[in-house]
């Protein structure tokens, strides 16, 4: 009797002990499942740094669809039309039959922002870089064009000094005034003798500011490509920052 009892006794001590084991791998296995890792939070340098290389993107893109024959003349979102201060001077030059004249002017004051815009990624990309933001998740969580808006803001001032003289040698390569200067002399000799105000448009302004315009047009629709499309968040970190949105 005494030996069956131990035998008992013994059995059952290996049953509980097999049954602790299997709730221990039940346990462990529960805490493995509960257990995920966490994406370190993004930090405003990250942020900023991803909102340059956003720009930096849009502005190369920008460059390259405008800095072609008819990336300017092609494009009727960036085109640039006859200009509104001397708009009389084309009604008036259609009046005398200057039509081809007036085709010609229109197209070649596109080539010349066609021209122009070869020179300018340097100047917006040293811009970029420039940029300081205090708080980049302002700009990232501002939606569409946010960061364009704010690289336009800040630099607008700086890019057109910088633009004007590369505007000036375009202006000049295509010879922008040899179609600008007939349809000017020939509007100020009819309005002379109405007594009406002769007219000196500054086409190196106009050239300047719609060229810099039309840029960012591009750098705001890449932009927000970015923001949209993950296809095109072409970097680890640009993947990382939009992708936190």
């Amino acid at each position: 009797m005494k030996i069956l009892l131990i035998s008992f006794l013994s059995l059952f001590i290996a049953q509980c002990s097999k049954i602790s084991q299997e709730l221990l791998t039940m346990a462990n296995g529960v805490g493995s499942v509960t257990t995920t890792p966490t994406t370190p939070p993004l930090t405003n340098a990250e942020v900023i740094s991803g909102l340059r290389e956003a720009l930096q993107v849009g502005i190369k893109n920008a460059v390259n669809k405008s800095a072609v024959l008819d990336g300017f003349l092609g494009n009727p979102e960036i085109r640039l039309p006859f200009p509104p201060d001397a708009i009389k001077v084309r009604e008036k030059a259609l009046q005398l039959g200057m039509n081809s004249q007036v085709e010609k002017f229109e197209t070649t004051l596109n080539r010349a922002a066609e021209e122009a815009v070869k020179e300018a990624l340097p100047i917006f990309t040293q811009a970029i870089l420039n940029m300081s933001v205090q708080d980049g998740f302002a700009i990232l969580k501002g939606g569409n064009g946010a960061a364009t808006r704010f690289l336009q803001e800040q630099t607008s001032q700086q890019l057109y000094n910088a633009f004007l003289p590369k505007v000036k040698d375009a202006t000049a390569k295509v010879s922008l005034t040899a179609y600008w200067t007939p349809l000017i002399n020939k509007y100020n000799a009819a309005v002379a003798l109405t007594g009406g105000e002769k007219i000196n448009s500054d086409l190196d302004a106009f050239v300047t500011q719609r060229a810099i315009e039309g840029l960012f047009k591009l750098v705001q629709q890449e932009e927000d490509k970015i923001r949209a499309n993950p296809a095109a968040r072409v970097t680890d970190l640009l993947a990382k920052v939009f992708g936190s949105l």
